[in-house]
């Protein structure tokens, strides 16, 4: 067998640039679609042979030593050449799979995600934002094509555009051929002799945009909307990805939230649990009006129908639901300390004594959620 130096034309001490530079040219010269006689397609595979052997920095490294040739015989490594045969079966990276067409350089873009702040406030019936994410988008200049303006991809010489080459490899089996990837043009059938500058060739570029996205009333901590085909412009203009908003909502000075329930806590002056009041309070959204009835116990809870949150799936408003907090005075001057003595002689009240176990509104709100 001839020496894989001669038959690529280059020396024994040639870089790895220099033996592709003289396959490449060779292959431009020998490959069956350009020269389809028998005697160009032998020494094609000959051409195709020596250059897998020395572009593998192993394989070269056994065959200066004088092994025989890829396989590197059957001693020092023992049955070494087993790689070599079940690539020949099965290709090489990936190349059997994709045998007789090219690779697509338009890809799907990646998919994006932001995390975006919403006060209690917008979740009661939903609001607009405006997101403005950092990611990949189409390049102007190229559009997509990754070439620079006026130029275009020219067919790979090496391949045919086929974005495969055959290569024969020496097994235990005999000579076996096997398609493999083009190195040339990694597949692509095609080469991008001038790469667009504003790219470098890659048909996207990184730019700040903004998103406007409508939130649904209920969102809730945690939960990701998905805007279909707002992620990243893939490479070479492929289509784009999703992007992915994850809502995180602020807690609230005033007000807590249970499902679509709004939770609040309502102070009440003694006197006024004693003897009843109305009272307006902020929500939301918008004035409440409260009546407190006479007698109003601490823990006794406040029910407004439909001033809660909107349901995400029901679109139902859910209740805000009220705790009472009867506030007593820690300072009182002489002449009301007379008067609630007064009142406590009038009321004939029992002595303080030990009361049958019963939970609170919001120590039962507690021990259900705080286990």
């Amino acid at each position: 067998m001839a020496d894989h130096y001669d038959v690529l034309g280059v020396s024994r001490e040639a870089s790895d640039d220099e033996i592709k530079k003289a396959y490449r040219k060779l292959a431009r010269k020998l490959h069956p679609d350009v020269n389809p006689s028998p005697e160009a397609a032998e020494e094609f595979k000959n051409v195709t042979h020596a250059y897998d052997v020395l572009s593998d920095p192993e394989q070269r490294r056994r065959y200066d030593m004088g092994g025989d040739d890829a396989m590197g015989g059957f001693g020092g490594a023992g049955f070494g050449g087993f790689g070599d045969v079940f690539e020949a079966f099965f290709g090489a990276a990936g190349g059997a799979s994709r045998a007789g067409r090219p690779r697509s350089r338009r890809e799907r873009g990646d998919d994006a995600l932001v995390r975006l702040t919403l006060g209690l406030g917008d979740v009661v019936f939903g609001t607009h934002r405006d997101v403005e994410i950092d990611t990949a988008v189409l390049c102007d200049t190229c559009q997509g094509t990754c070439c620079q303006p006026g130029t275009e991809p020219t067919r790979c010489d090496v391949c045919g555009g086929s974005g495969h080459v055959q290569r024969q490899v020496r097994s235990l089996l005999g000579n076996v051929v096997t398609q493999q990837l083009c190195g040339s043009c990694q597949g692509y059938g095609t080469r991008i002799e001038h790469p667009c500058a504003a790219c470098s060739g890659q048909g996207r570029v990184r730019s700040r945009r903004t998103v406007g996205l409508d939130i649904p009333a209920g969102v809730e901590t945690g939960l990701r909307l998905q805007l279909a085909g707002s992620g990243e412009v893939g490479p070479a203009g492929g289509p784009n990805g999703d992007l992915y908003v994850e809502i995180h909502v602020d807690t609230h000075p005033v007000f807590s939230r249970d499902g679509d329930d709004l939770l609040a806590t309502l102070e009440v002056s003694m006197t006024d649990a004693i003897l009843g009041t109305s009272t307006s309070i902020d929500g939301l959204d918008g004035a409440v009006d409260l009546e407190v009835r006479a007698g109003v116990q601490s823990g006794d809870v406040l029910k407004i129908d439909g001033r809660g949150i909107t349901g995400l799936r029901t679109k139902k408003r859910g209740d805000l639901r009220i705790s009472v907090q009867v506030v007593t005075p820690t300072k009182v001057d002489h002449k009301t300390r007379k008067l609630v003595e007064e009142l406590a002689q009038r009321t004939k009240a029992p002595d303080p004594r030990l009361a049958e176990h019963q939970q609170g509104f919001f120590s039962r709100f507690r021990d259900k959620f705080g286990r």
